[in-house]
């Protein structure tokens, strides 16, 4: 009776079948964007980082704007084929387009 008690099973050697349901493709859709583009260029960064002085305003105020964009709102600024959204974002905070709006506190 001992012997049932402790019995444990025997692991096969051979990995489980995977379900199409278990299965999570790693390929994903390739992100649509109106204004195709090259990565960020640093030294719009740098200009806009003359102007945000705080690293996490300036990405927050960046990352807001290119949802913007991606949403279908219009560039503030006259753009080039070879401008990515953050740029487009970027330079429009560069030539004042767009502002950071302190809200005073309660």
């Amino acid at each position: 009776m001992l012997e049932t008690l402790f019995a444990y099973p025997i692991l096969s050697e051979e990995p489980p079948a995977l379900l199409p349901e278990n299965v999570i493709s790693f390929e994903q859709a390739p992100l649509a964007s109106r204004f195709p583009g090259s990565p960020m260029k640093s030294d719009l960064l740098d200009k806009a980082s003359e102007i945000v002085s705080d690293p996490l305003v300036l990405v927050n105020l960046v990352s807001q704007r290119v949802r913007q964009l991606n949403s279908g709102r219009s560039p503030l600024i006259a753009i080039r084929p070879s401008m990515g959204v953050s740029d487009i974002a970027l330079t429009e905070i560069i030539e004042g387009k767009i502002k950071l709006i302190q809200r005073e506190s309660p």
